[in-house]
C-alpha cells in the first residue's frame, strides 16, 4: 500500500484527471470499431482508475461515473 498527502488544490486536480480519463474510457466502450476483447480490458482499466475516483469524490459524484451493465455492452 503507497499512501501520500495532497492539499486540496492537488486533490481538485487529481480527481478532474481521473474524471477525464473515465469519460476517455467511456467514450472508447461506446466505439463500435473497437474489438470486444479490447473493451474488456478497457473496462478493467476503467474499474481501477474508478477505485481512485471513489476515494476523493463524493458518493453524489461518483454515482455518475458508476458503470452499468449497459456501458459495458453498448
Amino acid at each position: 500500500m503507497l499512501g501520500f498527502l495532497l492539499n486540496h488544490k492537488e486533490t481538485l486536480e487529481i480527481e478532474y484527471l481521473l474524471k477525464r480519463e473515465m469519460e476517455e474510457l467511456l467514450l472508447d466502450l461506446s466505439d463500435p470499431r473497437i474489438d470486444e476483447v479490447v473493451k474488456r480490458a478497457i473496462v478493467e482499466k476503467y474499474q481501477i482508475v474508478f477505485g481512485i475516483y471513489k476515494r476523493l469524490a463524493s458518493p453524489k459524484e461518483q454515482l455518475k461515473y458508476m458503470l452499468n451493465s449497459r456501458k459495458k455492452s453498448p
